[in-house]
């Protein structure tokens, strides 16, 4: 075979780009249409890819068809599909077409979202689209913020922000508050913006794992009086664990009476506001001061995808501008918004036209009718569950996710390694995909029904296949499903 030649201009002739091309399209297009035939999740030992993979510098240039033949086997073939309708695992990405062919797009045209400048047109979307969400969650006129990679981002970007307006960036004697359900990103954030582990003060969670007003209340009061300085609350917004959802507006209230920051971590759980049942669990999410959202979970937009909102976008820019000589003809732009103004980043890519672009073509209706199917199916998982002798409801379905364990009939420590097992054997089944986590001390499975494309027989689908592995580690009970 001849091999290729390449110069450094970094092209391909027409005749190779308009074939890569199809063939990636291909690709693509033959992914959404078999992605349910395939196996959710499929691996391979880091030793067996690197025998693929390290075999030193390509100085000369590899064939297109051996190099596609190795993006289709080793690379995409070895991952877990989130937008497979049977991934339940963690949050699952559902995805969608159009915010795929949107990121292609942005990346083809290789936009830097970062001023005016540089990407009028595309800074105008990202305005237009941060107000839709700003609407949608209550936040009023004067509020904004900014797309980022995602949650862990987002709530250090708000929390970056607190920091500054509350304590003028001096973090001494400084104390955060949350829940022993808040996500894990937060507190690397705060590691990251100089708070001591012993400055955050997790609470213990109530019955529905919500944090408790009057455990916080105590907190607050004890270290007032020790002399140290309270100044940030966090509140979940649909935890990972449980989707529960803590009482924001009874912790609004007590925020403002004692001056203290409220932020609230809605990257799964905020976009059920869209969803009219939802509404009486997020009272009082347009009274945080910051808040964080990830279209790239519930509103269904491939990663990486945040937002970070706050009560009023000037804060932002007090807390992240900084004025750099290099970007004199930007600075002379002073009545348009810069986003390199607002975030960490400098460097940043045109995010939001995915969520811009399938907002506009599938209508927000759609949108909301796909939020309510995850949490109907949660429901009907439930309800599955709780009709099977082999099971145990742990948390009741709640925003998209409900948790429970076998009926084994061991002791703790047995069924919790039962349960390692059986999510163990699942995903190398790959008929389904599922996870586990730790309530109370004990390991439960969990269901997250977020992907539009889920039906009720791929609920009992996995469950009749988590049972009958199951049955291959320990004798259960059987099933009597409706």
């Amino acid at each position: 075979m001849t091999r290729p030649t390449r110069d450094g201009s970094l092209q391909l002739s027409s005749t190779e780009t308009e074939q890569l091309g199809r063939e990636v399209l291909d690709m693509l297009l033959a992914h959404v249409r078999d992605v349910r035939q395939r196996p959710v999740t499929t691996t391979l030992p880091g030793s067996q890819l690197a025998e693929r993979f390290d075999l030193g510098l390509p100085e000369e240039p590899t064939p297109i068809p051996a190099v596609m033949e190795q993006v289709r086997n080793d690379v995409f073939g070895t991952i877990m599909h989130q937008d497979h309708p049977r991934c339940f695992s963690f949050i699952p990405g559902p995805s969608n077409f159009v915010s795929v062919l949107a990121d292609a797009l942005a990346s083809g045209f290789n936009v830097i979202c970062s001023d005016w400048l540089e990407a009028a047109g595309p800074g105008q979307v990202e305005l237009v689209t941060l107000d839709w969400l700003r609407q949608l969650c209550g936040l009023p006129a004067g509020a904004g913020g900014l797309f980022v990679s995602g949650g862990s981002m987002a709530n250090l970007t708000a929390m970056g922000v607190a920091r500054h307006r509350k304590l003028q960036d001096d973090v001494s004697r400084a104390v955060i508050y949350c829940s022993d359900q808040t996500h894990s990103s937060v507190s690397r954030g705060l590691r990251v913006l100089g708070f001591a582990p012993e400055q955050t003060r997790v609470i213990p969670s109530d019955e529905e794992y919500r944090l408790p007003l009057s455990g916080l209340e105590a907190e607050v009061a004890r270290d007032r009086a020790a002399g140290r300085r309270p100044f940030c609350v966090i509140a979940n917004v649909g935890t990972t664990n449980t989707g529960a959802v803590d009482p924001l507006d009874d912790l609004a209230v007590f925020c403002r009476a004692q001056d203290l920051w409220l932020h609230a971590d809605g990257a799964y759980g905020a976009a059920a506001v869209l969803c009219p049942q939802a509404l009486d669990a997020l009272r009082g999410l347009g009274e945080v001061d910051s808040l964080t959202i990830d279209p790239h979970k519930w509103l269904f937009q491939p990663y990486e995808m945040g937002c970070v909102l706050v009560r009023n976008l000037d804060w932002l820019r007090e807390a992240y501008h900084v004025r750099a000589e290099y970007l004199n003809e930007v600075h002379d732009m002073s009545q348009e918004v810069h986003f390199c103004d607002y975030v960490i980043q400098l460097t940043r890519g045109f995010r939001a036209f995915k969520l811009w672009m399938s907002l506009k073509i599938f209508g927000l209706r759609a949108f909301r009718e796909a939020v309510e199917r995850g949490i109907r199916l949660a429901e009907f998982a439930e309800s599955q569950l709780r009709a099977s002798s082999c099971w145990q409801v742990t948390t009741p379905a709640q925003l998209g996710i409900v948790t429970f364990r076998l009926r084994a009939g061991g002791a703790p420590a047995e069924d919790d390694h039962l349960t390692h097992k059986l999510v163990r054997a699942l995903l190398q089944d790959g008929y389904a995909s599922i996870t586990s986590t730790r309530l109370r001390g004990r390991f439960v499975l969990r269901l997250c029904t977020i992907n539009p494309r889920t039906t009720e027989a791929d609920i009992r689908g996995t469950l009749a296949r988590l049972e009958e592995l199951a049955a291959r580690l320990a004798p259960l009970p059987r099933r009597d499903l409706a």
